[in-house]
């Protein structure tokens, strides 16, 4: 299982998502209806990305239980219309996995049945839907088609007319545990941010002149920019050509920028700021992608042989056209004739002929979670053709996940009888699985904790696969809260009308809409130790196992030592944002969550927070802990409960609302001029160290006081925020009227500032800690993570106070200052298919650890890994290379981004560091063609014995959305 990083670099509790929304009020001031029910998307996308989404026009072809999951998502992404399009009748077979389709509806349009239930989700998305046949005229009005269970030939034509008329393609199919993407977004489309995280920026402490100019930041971790990277510069003093100098690239480690020989000399100072620049890729058509496989196809990390499922593929779509229906369910006739006939369609490459008969055998199934996966990918490849943000796929994915079927006696347990169709509404999932799974599927009893994104998907899949549907069977969902209108963007089964109500009784209502012989209940008790009487040793003994969709870590924690303790299993997920992360704990045979914990949070230094913030992470802290010390938290001694009692009862006591003005208005003045000009008093801008070096260099960076302007937006909208926050304190009634508090403002009486003398001042925490151990007094700063922007002058107050911090006045970041971690339909859909999927594996009581996926995904990329590492894993390297000569460290450091998708960040050999990103630049140099045994040598200084066959090196290393994992170790062979 792979962590998550939260933003500015925080943990997030391994993919927990923390609370997305506080509160129903407005998001910083800002009413929610504003942005709808887009709010999360915009979050990820961005602001002009959204703005593109929402002009257009996207055509979905094909409404079985892929369709009305690309749809689904996309209604909820907030495009601009979403037109379904299937001509075709719904069957028996489509409630398998197509959610909105009723009992009822079987006979009727799959379109114009699901057409009023999508609608449903996101009023500001124009859903309609089309009896037109596919035709030229009718796609030339659309920016995107999505084909879906559509035929080959269909898709070879319409692929040429979209690639023609500049019209973006995505094509998803899938059959059983199958699953197949592809993508075509014309010959040059443009990214404009390939990966959706924050830009990187570091303060500079030098740059040489010369050609290249090498730049040193102060932090002696590594900066983060890597090879081919833009960067820009800013605040650079003596070298100002930088500050105007366009992107320029930067090369690893040394961080070289080019010739800077003909600049002014370097004085101080400077931040580089990472620059996205526009990506163009090329996509080929779609006729041209099937012919080279080679080129095009994406290893997605879970299909292990990508180009064998390509042709595999083509020959079940000859089999379809020619016999006008799929193989039958474990047919062996059918199945060899899809083995032959791609074997035609291969030409000779190497097929696996028990994969090809696998996906001939699944031709007809279809289940909820495959469809959920693959769904969640479609939809945001579709947000990346319209939006320009993320990379996209290029261009085939194949998928499968055949760990599923039985470990042992599969011919036996999985024969034509078994699966043949039964006029079911389950028939798809027989066809996968057999009859004798889908009983045992209705007799679980599964508690589901949390009915927000993840507990809505979970719901919608445990009802379409049959889990707890049987007389003996039964899901129980709990949570406490109730449904406020910024939930409905994310959390699908939940509509406008259900406003208020509690989240548990509606999402356990809607899923059994879905399918009525879901035997669920609902329960509004937290989970937690004051409510073990609740749930008892009956209530967990009998459970067949708990699917968490908690929103925090510790209560993530305690459901894991329930289980533990029960030795009950566990389906653990989370979200942040395109990331998202599955966990199976299995009684007796894996790791439970609580297994590994995350590093703790990084704290800010206290004299940094207070005195010298030099970053955006700085100032929003600094603003979160001047709302907690203003109206929030106690104080922490006897001494300031005096103080603050006679503040509040004698000298800031307001009488009336134009008291409480006077009080912001005098707050802002303390707080933005008067404190920065006895800073500047103590501390010159001029002001040199002991050592000759100037004070204000480095992370200090020199502040400048401000000047109150009743006529600044900026500075009026503090004053009616904090005034407002100060009336409430006292029952006074306050006022959003800012022209009558901007006359007001003209009335206050500010006094004149003068520094005091003798003013401590302290610049570092060490000195700070000193000063209070001889006070002694404690020592601490006000961050209490669990502040709650939950009102419109709470929200005003924070983001204000941080935009107007004169250390760091940047735009104001409302993730990192609300602690957002938004949620998107697309991720959670995607991680809710890959648990459900373990699901199976659970009720067929599987014994091999190796059947298990833990995994990690980020649809921004796109990035999937899975995490099956065990005690008994490791890397198996060959030294010697088959000319003889010695894998150079360039080398190995190269197989293994090649082989493994893995940065190599750190080195070692028992207690030797081999190698380390953060080296000096002529060590990293002068050792990447070094073979590995000199370098081992060199650095352990002892030489190799003849005895010595292998060695073991030890791993740090990150993904490919540079996220630390987890690896083994590695058994180097040398002899």
């Amino acid at each position: 299982h792979l962590s998550i990083p939260s933003p500015a670099g925080c943990s997030s509790g391994r993919g927990a998502r923390p609370r997305s929304w506080c509160g129903s009020g407005s998001f910083f001031g800002v009413p929610p209806d504003i942005f709808g029910v887009f709010p999360p998307f915009r979050y990820v996308l961005g602001h002009e990305a959204m703005k593109r989404m929402q002009t257009s026009n996207v055509l979905v072809s094909g409404l079985r239980g892929l369709g009305v999951e690309v749809a689904k998502n996309l209604v909820l992404g907030g495009v601009k219309s979403v037109t379904l399009h299937d001509p075709h009748p719904a069957a028996w077979a489509d409630l398998a996995s197509q959610f909105y389709l009723r009992e009822e509806d079987v006979g009727r349009s799959r379109a114009e049945a699901t057409l009023p239930r999508l609608a449903e989700l996101n009023s500001y998305v124009a859903v309609s839907s089309t009896r037109e046949p596919l035709s030229k005229e009718l796609l030339g009005t659309f920016q995107v088609v999505v084909l879906t269970n559509s035929p080959l030939e269909e898709q070879l034509w319409v692929g040429d007319f979209c690639h023609d008329h500049g019209i973006k393609l995505v094509v998803a199919d899938t059959r059983g545990l199958f699953g197949q993407l592809f993508c075509d977004f014309g010959d040059d489309m443009v990214v404009t941010d390939p990966n959706g995280e924050q830009p990187l920026s570091a303060m500079v402490s030098m740059v040489t002149k010369g050609c290249p100019g090498e730049v040193t930041c102060l932090d002696e971790a590594r900066h983060g920019f890597e090879t081919g990277d833009f960067v820009t510069f800013t605040e650079v003093e003596g070298m100002e050509e930088l500050n105007r100098c366009g992107p320029v690239e930067i090369r690893p480690y040394t961080f070289s920028i080019g010739d800077t020989s003909g600049y002014g000399d370097y004085v101080r100072g400077g931040i580089v700021t990472q620059v996205k620049m526009p990506k163009h890729i090329h996509f080929k058509r779609l006729r041209e992608a099937l012919a080279e496989p080679e080129m095009m196809v994406t290893d997605f990390g879970k299909a292990e042989r990508p180009s064998m499922l390509h042709w595999a593929w083509q020959g079940l779509h000859r089999f379809l056209r020619q016999h006008g229906r799929a193989p039958r369910p474990r047919h062996q006739g059918d199945a060899a004739e899809v083995v032959a006939l791609t074997k035609e369609v291969a030409a000779g490459a190497e097929l696996d002929e028990e994969l090809v008969r696998e996906l001939a055998f699944q031709a007809t199934g279809d289940l909820a979670p495959v469809n959920a996966f693959i769904g969640g990918l479609a939809a945001q490849e579709v947000m990346k053709a319209v939006s320009g943000k993320f990379t996209p796929i290029t261009q085939w994915l194949y998928f499968d996940a055949l760990e599923c079927l039985p470990e042992e006696n599969r011919d036996t347990l999985l024969t034509e009888e078994q699966c043949r169709p039964r006029n079911s509404r389950y028939d798809g999932q027989i066809a996968v699985f057999g009859a004798e799974l889908q009983a045992k599927l209705g007799a679980q009893k599964y508690f589901v904790v949390g009915a927000g994104a993840i507990g809505c998907e979970l719901l919608k899949n445990f009802a379409m696969v049959g889990l707890g549907c049987g007389p003996e069977g039964s899901v129980t969902v709990t949570d406490m809260d109730t449904i406020e209108k910024s939930n409905l963007n994310r959390q699908f089964l939940f509509r406008p009308w259900d406003v208020t109500k509690l989240k548990s009784e509606r999402a356990a209502a809607a899923a059994q809409e879905m399918n009525p012989a879901l035997r669920v209940s609902s329960r509004t008790d937290r989970v937690g130790p004051d409510t073990e009487r609740v749930y008892d040793d009956d209530f967990f003994e009998g459970l067949d196992g708990v699917a968490n969709a908690l929103d925090n870590v510790d209560a993530r924690l305690y459901m894991d030592r329930r289980c533990v303790y029960y030795r009950k299993p566990l389906l653990e997920s989370g979200t942040l944002g395109t990331k998202g992360n599955v966990q199976v704990v299995i009684p007796f045979l894996s790791e439970s969550y609580s297994s590994s914990q995350d590093p703790p949070e990084k704290a800010i230094p206290i004299c940094t927070l207070k005195n010298f913030p030099n970053a955006i992470e700085h100032t929003l802290q600094w603003a979160r802990d001047e709302f907690e010390g203003l109206f929030k938290q106690p104080a922490e001694n006897p001494l300031e409960v005096l103080e603050a009692v006679q503040r509040s009862l004698v000298s800031d006591r307001p009488r009336a609302w134009p008291d409480c003005v006077a009080w912001a208005c005098r707050h802002w003045h303390r707080q933005y001029s008067n404190n920065i000009r006895q800073l500047l008093h103590n501390f010159p801008p001029g002001q040199k160290t002991n050592s000759g070096t100037l004070f204000w260099s480095g992370p200090k960076r020199c502040p400048h006081p401000l000047v109150f302007d009743p006529d600044n937006p900026l500075h009026l909208d503090y004053v009616v925020a904090a005034a407002n926050l100060f009336a409430q304190s006292y029952g006074i009634a306050g006022s959003r009227d800012r022209a009558a508090v901007a006359e007001l403002l003209r009335h206050v009486r500010v006094p004149p500032f003068a520094p005091k003398a003798g003013v401590r001042i302290h610049v570092s925490d060490q000195e700070l800690q000193s000063a209070n151990a001889a006070l002694g007094t404690a020592c601490g700063a006000h961050m209490d993570p669990t502040w709650g922007f939950c009102g419109t002058f709470r929200l005003g107050f924070g983001a204000i106070s941080q935009t107007l911090n004169p250390f760091f006045c940047v735009p104001q970041s409302k993730l990192i200052a609300g602690k957002i971690i938004p949620a998107i339909a697309t991720t959670t859909a995607a991680v809710v298919g890959l648990a459900c999927l373990e699901l199976f594996k659970l009720v067929q009581g599987h014994r091999r650890l190796s059947s298990y996926k833990n995994a990690f995904l980020n649809l921004a990329l796109p990035f999937y890994y899975e995490v099956e590492w065990t005690l008994w894993d490791r890397f198996e390297v060959q030294g010697l290379q088959p000319d003889g000569q010695e894998m150079t460290l360039r080398q190995f450091l190269a197989y293994f981004k090649k082989e493994h998708r893995l940065e190599i960040t750190m080195l070692s050999q028992g207690v030797s560091m081999l190698y380390s990103f953060f080296m000096p630049a002529a060590k990293l140099r002068e050792r990447h063609d070094q073979p590995m045994t000199e370098i081992v040598t060199r650095v352990s200084k002892k030489k190799l014995g003849r005895h010595v066959k292998a060695l073991v090196f030890e791993l740090c290393c990150n993904d490919d959305s540079d996220a630390d994992i987890e690896v083994p170790y590695v058994r180097y062979t040398i002899r």
